[in-house]
């Protein structure tokens, strides 16, 4: 009799999550929805701790190290729980990203702490939905990158360089066109696929993730009217860069411009293809 599991695998649209989601098991809590959820509230968490300790916004209560840590902990301590709560209140809202905002509001209310619970309408503030949305896709395909594709990587090309060292004097007869050709030896062909993937393992590394934080068409507008003397641009690159970790964006439209993606994205074909090249040398 199928489980529970089994029925859902066969009942997904995509085999993704289908037929290969075995395959997949280590990306699923970075790229599945409850992982955006908790990349969106850790975003909109930070946020809120940046305004907290900049004097530019009066309003904003600052913050001792304990309400700091409670704070942090609504991101941090994030439970599937959380995010099903997030799904509830999105039935209501028709729009994900007011969900989150909605759960971090009840969040810091529940604290019981009035010093937390006046932050409740500062979540979410001068924001644009893509202001959460590219900074929450950033950390997920950085955590991809640093946690699972990496690691893999260089798991392989450890590997090979093993075995390019074991095998550096064992004669083979190498082949072109399939043709018998001159002599070679295995650890010196499995060296070949060593050079080549840690060519692009460093373009991976190289890869700069950008997030940019402007409003809804990058111009800052709704940040200058509520705080007119603030300087936005550096606010923006604190949170991007100082609070995520990541590139900043200084000029965009509404949305970060993505090319970061296509980048990583490539890089990792390029990376598939000369395992596929491997592969079939292997089996040549």
């Amino acid at each position: 009799m199928a489980t529970t599991e089994q029925e859902h695998r066969l009942l997904c649209i995509s085999p993704v999550d289908g037929r290969y989601a075995n395959k997949c098991t280590d990306l699923n809590h970075i790229f599945s929805e409850f992982g955006l959820i908790r990349q969106r509230v850790r975003v909109e968490v930070e946020w809120l701790k940046l305004m907290s300790d900049r004097s530019e916004f009066p309003e904003v209560p600052s913050l001792s190290s304990e309400q700091r840590d409670k704070l942090s902990a609504i991101a941090s301590d994030l439970t599937v729980a959380d995010g099903l709560r997030v799904k509830e209140i999105e039935r209501t809202t028709n729009h994900d990203v007011k969900a989150v905002e909605y759960l971090i509001k009840e969040k810091l209310h529940s604290t019981g702490d009035p010093t937390l619970a006046k932050l409740t309408e500062f979540t979410h503030f001068a924001c644009t939905s893509e202001d959460i949305n590219n900074l929450s896709y950033a950390l997920m395909f950085t955590e991809a990158r640093e946690q699972v594709l990496r690691s893999r990587f260089i798991a392989l090309i450890n590997k090979l360089a093993e075995l390019s060292q074991e095998y550096a004097d064992t004669p083979l007869l190498a082949l072109t066109h399939g043709q018998p050709a001159t002599p070679t030896t295995f650890g010196k062909e499995c060296a070949v696929f060593v050079h080549r993937m840690k060519r692009q393992l460093r373009n991976l590394e190289r890869v700069e993730v950008m997030g940019k934080f402007n409003g809804a068409t990058g111009n800052y507008n709704a940040h200058i009217i509520a705080y007119p003397n603030v300087d936005w641009f550096e606010i923006s690159r604190i949170l991007v860069e100082d609070h995520l970790g990541l590139n900043w964006q200084p000029v965009s439209t509404q949305i970060e411009s993505h090319d970061y993606v296509s980048e990583m994205c490539d890089t990792v074909a390029r990376m598939n293809t000369i395992i596929i090249d491997l592969c079939r040398d292997f089996w040549m």
